[in-house]
């Protein structure tokens, strides 16, 4: 059966080390040759679809390991679900858009309400499952984040691993008083906005969560994260504020810590040669939502190499451009989107570079009046998004020799 064919040029190629102009050839859902050149030399090419990039630069489809996009799209407010099948195939719209073409959807295990009850979140996983096999535009992921002082989710995590249901996985814990909400007030607060819920129901939640705590079985958890490790399931912390939590993620062998608090546990991480994660919406606007660390300072001081979409899939692609305005060398700040969130993922081997034999999962960028503007999108070379605003040349060319 003959593959189909594809070569995109007169592109600015975002390589790993370099930025080159040149083309891509793709044959099927592979990249088979990477030229720098003026215009490519065809060689006795039959039956090729030839785009012409007009400048535009060339780059790695994104991954994103951390984004709360599918819990939004499910419980877009308080109280309000919508369908699951609705929801994945509308996100999935919104990421090709957004030129993410491997999404880790992250899923909350835990009792609180909603989108982050327990019969939810597995109804979830076990539809994305059942949906990312049918007819897929991106590569789909889970990323269950699993609550600490939730003690009887711990044997719904188990059974998640041991089936191999989800893909990464990453430990946390909210109790006031530690990591993202040292003050009981501001959990409250996030907690009764977040579902709708009263003042008095959250402050029992908040009491278990405090009580449950001091109960956290951490030699299970270790056990627990060894398995998933065997099963190829990466581990990460999330919301790191001190080296004791870093040194427990690296006895856990886990390989990512996720917003670090500050800048002297993010560097710690680093130290250790574990990825830290920031996130894109922090980048653009400058500062922490729950006023942490700064995304940029840490990427700035080498403490941060991944850059995920947290809450805003749209956020990642201008995220890595502003940091270029930063000072940032462009191939270094595509990094942090492709290349090493695929290698904390353990991915890399397809995914995360633009090198002959790798996926061609690629995204077409145009600056415009200094924004990038997303004008295709690639996924095993196939297009699952264009924009005809601006339309690319493409042209079919039989028999070139």
């Amino acid at each position: 059966m003959r593959t189909e064919r594809v070569c995109i040029y007169n592109a600015l190629i975002i390589l790993p080390n370099d930025v080159v102009k040149g083309h891509i050839v793709i044959d099927g859902n592979k990249i088979s040759e990477i030229e720098e050149s003026d215009f490519p030399r065809v060689k006795c090419y039959s039956d090729i679809t030839m785009i012409d990039g007009e400048g535009c630069y060339i780059m790695p489809g994104m991954i994103d390991l951390h984004s709360d996009a599918i819990e939004k799209e499910i419980q877009p407010r308080p109280n309000t679900l919508f369908p699951i099948d609705m929801s994945f195939y509308e996100l999935e719209k919104k990421l090709v858009v957004s030129g993410i073409t491997t999404m880790y959807h992250s899923l909350t295990l835990s009792d609180e309400w909603g989108v982050r009850n327990i019969s939810t979140i597995l109804d979830i996983i076990k539809s994305i499952n059942r949906l990312k096999r049918t007819r897929p535009m991106i590569h789909h992921k889970i990323h269950l984040r699993y609550e600490l002082p939730f003690l009887a989710g711990v044997s719904a995590l188990e059974s998640l691993i041991k089936e191999k249901s989800i893909d990464y996985m990453s430990y946390m814990d909210h109790t006031p008083g530690q990591g993202q909400f040292k003050d009981a007030e501001l959990l409250k607060e996030f907690t009764i906005q977040q579902h709708g819920k009263n003042e008095r129901e959250v402050e029992d939640m908040i009491d278990r969560t405090i009580e449950n705590q001091t109960r956290i079985d951490w030699l299970k958890l270790m056990a627990l994260a060894k398995i998933a490790r065997s099963k190829g399931i990466r581990l990460a912390f999330h919301d790191d504020d001190s080296k004791g939590k870093i040194d427990t993620l690296y006895a856990c062998q886990g390989t990512v810590s996720e917003f670090p608090i500050n800048l002297e546990t993010a560097l710690y991480a680093r130290s250790k040669g574990i990825h830290v994660c920031v996130g894109a919406p922090n980048i653009i606007r400058g500062k922490s939502h729950s006023n942490n660390m700064r995304a940029f300072d840490a990427i700035n001081n080498n403490a941060a190499d991944i850059v995920c979409s947290d809450y805003l899939p749209s956020a990642m692609l201008p995220a890595i451009f502003h940091l270029t305005k930063e000072g940032i060398k462009l191939t270094e700040a595509v990094k942090l989107v492709t290349l090493n969130p695929a290698m904390a993922l353990g991915i890399d081997s397809d995914v995360g570079t633009i090198e002959v034999g790798k996926s061609a999962d690629l995204i077409i960028v145009e600056i415009h009046q200094n924004y990038p503007i997303l004008r295709k999108t690639l996924v095993g070379g196939k297009t699952v998004f264009q924009s005809d605003f601006q339309e690319l040349k493409i042209e079919r060319v039989d028999n070139v020799c």
